[in-house]
């Protein structure tokens, strides 16, 4: 805790509407995914990543994007709504349709890149640029968010300095911000300090955005920590741990979001979310997606009643 008595602030952005049902069999209703996202908003989430602007006939599961993006900025005035787009056109679409920060993701991996997005690296900064360039003073935030930046099952490891001069190529390229994802699960808490570090270093603090974990090897907490030392106060999660990514194999669910509000809040920092409220969102997410298996520690344990007790944060040690 602070020494005034103000817990420091934390965004934590919610991604499931998107990260979350990309990898889900069913197709969830556009009535259903508004539901969800009213529900997740109740509960205090500021920021949510709800669309990704990709082609219908490869992502079904988006094929609403537009519908959902527009009923999100108007039903919440006060979130801030996120939708993923790979190319210009997809972010001129979420543009027109209402989002506020359009993240564009880069692999540092080559192989995912021409996986992912069927680009080089080099020609997906290039469409960064294009995307910022084509956007005019009244575009959305661009967020180049770094897949892979911490290894890739097609490629095996991705060098650190690889992705430093990604993230600097980004921020030269007129991206707002640039976010480093564990898109596989790999990272271990040394090393996402090590990198976090270093981009920073590079790019300055101000620009650099969320951290954006998976749990696949159940790390995710222990690397959002290793973030919080390294000065992050912003980080990605899905409700009940939800997602993945379609084209890196062995990629699984997110950080739980309930999760981390869990870990946030008992290390002193304030992220604005009611966890009780969180976990009524999450029972209605199961009830949505009933054939879907939901992750999490805290909804399986229950909120201990110690949960909020007075501690210090790490901003406040330091």
């Amino acid at each position: 805790m602070s020494t005034d008595g103000v817990r420091p602030m934390i965004a934590i952005r919610e991604v499931g509407p998107r990260d979350g049902l990309q990898m889900v069999k069913a197709v969830m209703p556009t009535a259903a995914k508004i539901a969800w996202i009213d529900a997740m908003a109740a509960a205090g989430l500021r920021g949510m990543e709800v669309a990704s602007f990709v082609p219908p006939h490869l992502m079904p599961q988006m094929a609403d994007a537009a519908d959902v993006t527009r009923a999100a900025r108007q039903r919440h005035p006060a979130l801030t709504v996120v939708a993923l787009a790979p190319n210009l056109r997809g972010a001129q679409n979420a543009a027109a349709a209402g989002a506020q920060v359009v993240v564009v993701p880069v692999s540092a991996s080559e192989a995912h890149s021409r996986a992912n997005v069927r680009r080089s690296r080099e020609d997906q900064v290039a469409e960064v640029a294009r995307i910022v360039e084509a956007g005019g003073r009244d575009r959305p935030r661009i967020e180049a968010g770094i897949s892979t930046a911490f290894g890739c099952s097609l490629q095996g490891t991705v060098p650190e300095d690889d992705v430093v001069q990604l993230g600097v190529a980004l921020a030269e390229a007129g991206a707002d911000t640039v976010s480093l994802a564990d898109t596989l699960g790999y990272a271990a808490p040394a090393q996402v300090k090590r990198l976090v570090r270093r981009l920073r270093k590079e790019i300055g603090a101000e620009r650099l955005g969320h951290l954006h974990l998976h749990d696949t090897l159940g790390t995710a907490l222990a690397n959002a920590y290793a973030g919080l030392e390294e000065g992050v106060r912003g980080f990605d999660g899905a409700l009940g741990g939800l997602g993945g990514c379609p084209f890196a194999p062995g990629s699984v669910g997110n950080a739980a979001t309930e999760d981390l509000v869990y870990l946030l809040e008992s290390e002193g920092f304030d992220t604005g979310i009611d966890l009780p409220g969180l976990l009524e969102a999450r029972a209605l997410l199961a009830e949505l997606l009933p054939s879907e298996r939901l992750h999490g520690r805290v909804a399986a344990a229950g909120i201990p009643r110690t949960y909020r007790d007075a501690a210090p944060s790490l901003e406040a040690a330091q």
